[in-house]
């Protein structure tokens, strides 16, 4: 919707006045996102990208790192075994080779010998399995050490069941390293691309256990960029890497990552120049834009393996009444939502595996705004509860990121429960940094979450609530046969078992709604018209590698 006249001009004097204090400029830049910002003495377009992250990273420690802005950076600056390539599939990286056993349970991969670090160090097997079980070390508190449960003995080492030294990665020489899996797994090249698998520069790491908090001399990365500024909540700034074995493909010279949490300011500055790229995956447009520039033809929509969610902690009263989270997962009104907040796109869920990976899902396991099926369900939780009506059950307490379109559902989300079952929700926002935290932590009753595949199996979204104490799980719920189900499914060679398998595990889940699905999403964004090959994947996230101006 436009606004009037009065206020435009005064968000516009808001983010002329925000632009000039955070130092952006726009010499040579056109007005309406068409050409790259800057260009060099001879009029030649500059190789540097400017983006939007909109938020200070959670930690660019690679086996600490376990959100979307995060994940980000580290799949510019590090590289795995393996790297998700133009195809969308996975292609040898940091290895030169792979060989697999016949009973799909041994790699061998050759580490390349042109791969080095920023510091000129090699990169060497040792750092791989040094990385790795740093990782599963139960003393780190890694919340992504379950994506390492696939290698031999990894579960056991994490839970503190068996020594690390006996999970199966091992360092044969300094560049042939040797991965013993538990079962066969047959998309384990694409979580080798993963950054919970990517190396560490384990001579940096033995020496400064802090390594990864700075820019600086000792934060080494190994990957096409590197990381020369990290001016923490305001700004990262990588440059090519010049010790990267594929360095003549990386063809960007400099990449600016602005952390500016501001969807309108995003767009703003887009618009006037100071960056290439505004929206998803790396930033969010705003909401209100997102038609317009839909009918001026300029919007990029993808479709993405991705959910959108709440998180209910099921160890919080009255949460912890599976009646009570299925009545406020039913009345919510996700088509409203996605055509009058999102307006992107974005496919009403009510499922949590995506369409893209479970085609049915497209329907889902409920009927989207049952109103009377919650209201039952709300009844027979206040009976268990022994409450005489709702008017006794306190109000819940609602939390999210900082974000204006989170904000607006939230909002919206509140008025539904309000009006529709008579609960009152109070709601409760706070800064990416302390809002993850908290939910790691189990302070929260409901929790705004989204969830983007890190590989194509639905399986990446299934195994988040296995484990009562899964390092991304959060709600505290676990049920036996759930997570026998998925314990089976990872042993089943037959394709379509394993999928029934899968399929049967999120019915329960469904059923027992530890989690209220919300959307699926979508990838939506503007970039300036001469910025040619950003890929982005099927999973919704970019790598810059290939990218370049015309």
């Amino acid at each position: 919707m436009k606004k009037r006249l009065s206020v435009m001009f005064s968000l516009l004097l808001v983010f002329s006045l925000f632009l000039s204090a955070c130092g952006f400029n726009n010499d040579s830049a056109s007005k309406d996102g068409k050409d790259a910002g800057s260009k060099d003495e001879g009029g030649a377009v500059k190789q540097e990208l400017r983006v939007n992250i909109k938020t200070e990273p959670f930690s660019l420690h690679p086996g600490l790192a376990n959100d979307s802005v995060s994940g980000g950076v580290l799949r510019q600056t590090f590289e795995g075994l393996t790297r998700i390539g133009q195809d969308d599939k996975p292609e040898n990286a940091m290895a030169e080779d792979v060989q697999v056993s016949e009973d799909g349970k041994t790699y061998t991969f050759k580490i390349r010998k042109d791969a080095t670090w920023t510091n000129g160090d090699p990169v060497i097997a040792k750092d791989f399995e040094y990385a790795w079980k740093w990782v599963l070390d139960p003393a780190h508190e890694s919340q992504y050490s379950y994506q390492l449960y696939y290698l031999k003995n990894g579960q056991a080492a994490n839970e503190g069941k068996v020594p690390v030294d006996q999970v199966g990665v091992k360092a044969i020489d300094e560049k042939t390293l040797e991965v013993q899996l538990e079962n066969p797994t047959p998309y384990f090249l694409e979580l080798t691309a993963f950054y919970t698998y990517l190396p560490v520069n384990s001579k940096i790491a033995e020496a400064n256990d802090k390594w990864h908090t700075n820019a600086g001399e000792n934060y080494t990365s190994n990957g096409p960029f590197k990381m020369t500024t990290w001016d923490h909540s305001n700004k990262i700034v990588l440059e090519k890497n010049d010790t990267y074995w594929d360095k003549d493909a990386v063809k960007l010279e400099k990449i600016d990552m602005y952390m500016v949490n501001d969807n309108n300011t995003e767009l703003s500055m887009f618009e006037s120049g100071d960056l290439d790229w505004a929206g998803m995956p790396t930033g969010q447009l705003p909401v209100e834009a997102i038609p317009q520039l839909k009918d001026s033809g300029k919007l990029q929509i993808q479709a993405i393996a991705g959910t959108y969610w709440y998180k209910f902690n099921t160890e919080q009263k009255p949460l912890d009444n599976v009646n009570i989270r299925k009545a406020l997962a039913y009345a919510i009104n996700r088509k409203g939502i996605t055509e009058n907040i999102t307006k992107d796109g974005v496919i009403p869920a009510m499922a949590a595996v995506p369409p893209t990976m479970f085609e049915e899902n497209e329907k889902g396991y409920f009927k989207d705004n049952d109103v009377e099926k919650a209201k039952e369900y709300l009844q027979k939780g206040l009976e268990e509860m022994g409450l005489k009506d709702v008017s006794e059950l306190p109000a819940i307490k609602l939390s999210y990121n900082t974000d204006d379109k989170h904000a607006k559902i939230a909002q919206a989300i509140q008025n539904m429960w309000k009006e529709n079952l008579g609960v009152k929700v109070d709601l409760d926002n706070a800064e990416w940094a302390v809002y993850i935290e908290k939910l790691h932590r189990g302070d929260y009753q409901i929790g705004r979450m989204g969830w983007l595949g890190d590989f194509n199996d639905p399986i990446n979204f299934l195994e988040l609530y296995r484990d009562k104490e899964g390092g991304n799980n959060d709600t505290n719920w676990e049920n036996p046969e759930y997570k026998q189900l998925l314990l089976d499914s990872a042993k089943e060679q037959d394709v379509e078992k394993r999928e029934e398998m899968l399929k049967q595990a999120e019915a329960i889940l469904m059923d027992e709604m530890p989690i209220a699905p919300i959307y699926f999403y979508t990838n939506t964004w503007v970039q300036v018209d001469n910025l040619k090959d950003v890929q982005v994947s099927g999973l919704g996230d970019a790598q810059f590698k290939w990218a370049h101006f015309e």
